[in-house]
């Protein structure tokens, strides 16, 4: 049965799509009760020296005390040292960055004249890996601590960071490990848009390598492209898998998100690969990793994953830029649940017009399918549902609407969501 979006976009829970952050809760402590002291001692015989030290001992026995004095100093000295320069470099890490936005503009590239050279894995993973991070959400209910680790991808030197907002969702911490470093620095969330699944992080940091991002419209079907991210949270290095862009803009809708313009491909995604990029063979972004479609119900799904392609988040970056600090502006609404079709058409169903919203305004009814606003095909009720979401309100918009066998044309003016 279709559930309601609240923007109008039922789910169709047939195919199960899921996020590909790991996640793993815990009632219990898991700090290790395991005792690393040895039970074995080891004793040195000093009762027989070399004959070579037999001079030593006609040396005065004062010059021995004052020998280890020194030495011991020398040691407390040197261990003061370490232990401030340790100290530094903690505290460093556990600095809390400021929660504004980086004033740094992201690398992006012109569109290209000449076609993608032939993909050379190891070079495109050498040139990504160091804008690549692992992330680590700590959540707790009570007793109950979860933790959610997912990828992210460096934006600017400084240390502002993307992700996916199903990674840091509800997290009470969050952490950030830059490549070449084995403690991890605390990072803030800057803004998360849980309808478009985006997040902007902070770490206090400087110097990191920002990615660099391909025009939005350079891509195609068929383009290689590898995937980027700590599968699975393992150790070390992240994960790199191979495929090809299968399709473009696919749309997807859950209770909590609707996304439009996905990048299709059939690169192996895991749990731990949310948030991480996608890049082409040049080493550029061109989308972020964000789910899979898995089997179930008696549908087959093999490679199936989906990414957020450049021309939906680059956009969105500036809109959570704006929105740190404050909140993320209002959405558009229409006023209408969808399905999709099921007689094979295109567009999105209506299966019902809310009264008093700027659907029921336009002229809208239950039965009539949208299959374009403003000129643009609507390719299901998830593309529907985010387009709408996307507009602001007070937007005019031209809706093409099946209905009777024709065609007509209806103007709707958004609102904002009515308060429930």
């Amino acid at each position: 049965m279709p559930t309601d979006l609240g923007d109008g976009a039922p789910v169709d829970a047939s195919l199960d799509l899921a996020d590909t952050d790991t996640n793993t809760n815990s009632g219990t402590d898991t700090d290790s009760g395991t005792d690393t002291d040895s039970d074995m001692d080891t004793v040195a015989d000093v009762t027989a020296p070399a004959p070579a030290l037999a001079a030593a001992r006609t040396a005065p026995r004062l010059r021995r005390p004052y020998l280890a004095g020194l030495v011991v100093a020398l040691v407390a000295w040197t261990a003061g040292l370490l232990g401030a320069w340790m100290g530094v470099r903690l505290a460093n890490h556990d600095r809390t960055p400021a929660r504004v936005a980086s004033t740094m503009g992201l690398v992006t590239v012109e569109p290209r004249a000449d076609p993608l050279p032939a993909m050379d894995v190891y070079a495109v993973a050498a040139a990504i890996a160091p804008s690549v991070v692992n992330i680590t959400a700590v959540t707790k209910d009570g007793d109950l601590v979860g933790q959610s680790t997912g990828s992210g991808v460096v934006l600017t030197a400084d240390g502002e960071i993307l992700t996916n907002a199903h990674v840091v969702e509800g997290a009470v911490t969050v952490s950030v490990r830059v490549p070449g470093e084995s403690e991890p620095r605390g990072a803030v969330v800057l803004a998360s848009d849980i309808g478009r699944d985006l997040a902007l992080l902070r770490i206090d940091a400087d110097g990191l390598v920002p990615a660099e991002f391909a025009d939005a419209n350079d891509i195609r079907v068929g383009d290689d492209v590898v995937a980027v991210g700590y599968a699975l949270d393992l150790d070390g290095d992240p994960s790199v898998t191979v495929g090809i862009v299968s399709a473009l803009n696919r749309t997807s809708a859950d209770e909590t998100k609707a996304l439009k313009g996905l990048i299709q491909t059939d690169a192996p995604i895991s749990s731990g690969n949310s948030g991480g990029p996608l890049v082409n063979s040049l080493g550029q972004v061109v989308g972020i990793t964000t789910f899979i479609a898995v089997t179930e119900q008696g549908i087959t799904a093999n490679n199936l994953g989906f990414a957020i392609s450049n021309a939906e988040l680059l956009p969105e970056i500036d809109v959570l830029r704006e929105a740190t600090g404050g909140e993320l502006p209002a959405n558009g609404y229409l006023g209408v649940n969808l399905a999709d079709r099921l007689d094979g058409g295109s567009g999105a169903l209506i299966l019902e017009v809310v009264k008093g919203s700027p659907a029921e305004d336009a002229g809208l009814q239950a039965g009539d399918a949208i299959v374009a606003v403003n000129g643009t095909a609507v390719t299901g009720r998830a593309g529907l549902a985010a387009t709408i979401r996307d507009a602001k309100p007070g937007d005019e918009l031209t809706l093409d609407v099946r209905r009777g066998g024709k065609t007509i044309s209806l103007r709707a003016t958004l609102t904002t969501r009515p308060a429930e």
